[in-house]
């Protein structure tokens, strides 16, 4: 039921959960709010209407994206229902495979209105769609694809290879036979040499059958024997310049990957190098960010935005607390932070926000009292300057939490009932104005 849209009844997508605690996917929720002015969460109203909240009040900007369910989704085992197909998977790659389906009946492109198997998509084109038609350039006429293929066409003129002479079938167009020429040496030589052999043979047999004398025929057999030797000394050169040519190729190759290696080695050591910068960078950024938001008079403001969502988050138990920038009591004294529970914690829980105070290691603790007894006051302030929220307390001088710390952080102290949550969220009051809340810390420190 989780996994259920609070709107359509259908599996989530893109999830998005509302300060009220329930889901939607992403479209249904754009458009409840696009087209009701005020909706209120039907959840809501179907579980108890009596409980009806200012958090009820569906918002695009007061609902957050839920990742934890969208994980879970996408990893959900399912299989397609389309008949004829066994596929079955999860959740995450359906979609791709509801775009490949040999099975799904999809709408014919040409717009003949016919629904079909994707797999049988090419046999309708071919021999059952109306609209499926191609004109012959030549007599212009407009074929089907059946038609078409049965269709006359001309005659495409091949040649033969320059070495058919000497017994090579292949035709073909011209860059064909060029291409041919140039893959097909090895071969063409063989063919010459048996036709030499061939010749030879004829000469010599011609000279042994009369008196010495030697017919004009077989004289011109004898030349042509000469000009194949001519065409085969031609062809051995071209061999050797082509082995040439692969020697020199391998060899560039060779430097080429050594310089592509060392290309690689390099890109590797700078991208180390700026990792390097970076984590500077980032640890610069960070010191910057503390030195502007840091504190050295023991006054300290906390400005909190997205309350909305960070509330949500700590009823959910996504963040259950928020912590302040360091702040401290002087400039070499005490170093403190604060920490606060949105959703309340302790006697607290779930009915008010807590609000503690964190003793904190520092840089200076040897040279200070312990234990920490220094007077602290929390506020809250109305943003309208009418009713602020002022509590106070003194350190228990015995308690671990003031004592000087062994760990980066002492257990926190404070006000486990600093605010209702009524009061928080009360339209009466502007504690929290365009999703924002000030906190203010003094500690006294003389």
């Amino acid at each position: 039921q989780k996994y259920l849209c609070s709107n359509c009844n259908n599996i989530l997508k893109k999830a998005l959960q509302t300060l009220c605690g329930h889901r939607y996917c992403s479209a249904c929720l754009s458009w409840i709010v696009r087209t009701n002015k005020n909706a209120i969460c039907q959840k809501c109203k179907e579980e108890d209407p009596s409980t009806l909240s200012e958090g009820s009040l569906l918002a695009e900007e007061r609902a957050f994206g839920d990742a934890a369910i969208n994980k879970e989704i996408s990893e959900l085992k399912v299989h397609c229902v389309t008949l004829g197909c066994s596929w079955s998977g999860i959740m995450k790659n359906f979609e791709e495979h509801q775009s490949l389906c040999e099975y799904a009946l999809i709408p014919c492109h040409t717009g003949c209105g016919h629904m079909v198997m994707r797999k049988k998509l090419a046999d309708h084109l071919e021999n059952g769609c109306v609209n499926n038609v191609t004109m012959c350039q030549k007599c212009k006429r407009s074929l089907s694809s059946s038609e078409y293929q049965n269709h006359s066409t001309p005659l495409i003129n091949k040649d033969g290879c320059h070495f058919s002479e000497v017994g090579c079938s292949f035709r073909g167009s011209k860059e064909k036979i060029k291409e041919h020429e140039k893959t097909a040496v090895g071969a063409h030589m063989l063919l010459l040499l048996q036709h030499i052999k061939q010749l030879k043979a004829s000469v010599c047999a011609a000279a042994k059958s009369g008196n010495g004398f030697i017919p004009r025929s077989e004289l011109n057999l004898e030349n042509k024997l000469h000009v194949f030797e001519n065409i085969v000394a031609v062809l051995n050169k071209e061999v050797e310049t082509s082995n040439l040519e692969i020697m020199a190729f391998r060899r560039q190759s060779e430097l080429d990957q050594n310089i592509i290696r060392g290309l690689e080695l390099k890109i590797a050591e700078l991208h180390r190098c700026l990792m390097q910068k970076d984590a500077g960078l980032s640890s610069l950024h960070k010191t910057l960010l503390f030195s502007e938001q840091a504190s050295y008079d023991g006054v300290f403001l906390w400005k909190i935005t997205d309350v909305g969502r960070k509330l949500q988050d700590s009823v959910t138990g996504r963040t259950v607390s928020l912590y302040s920038p360091a702040f401290y009591t002087a400039k070499y004294g005490y170093k403190v932070c604060l920490r606060v529970y949105l959703n309340g914690d302790g006697s607290g829980k779930g009915t008010h926000v807590s609000l503690f105070f964190v003793v904190m290691k520092g840089d200076y603790d040897a040279l200070l009292p312990w234990p920490f007894k220094h007077k602290v006051t929390f506020m809250l302030l109305d943003q309208n300057n009418r009713e602020h929220i002022i509590d106070a307390f003194r350190p228990d001088l015995t308690s671990a939490s003031f004592q000087r710390p062994v760990n980066d952080m002492n257990i926190a102290s404070g006000c486990p009932m600093f605010l209702p949550l009524s009061k928080l969220q009360s339209p009466k009051y502007a504690y929290v104005k365009e999703d924002t809340l000030f906190l203010k810390c003094i500690v006294e420190t003389n």
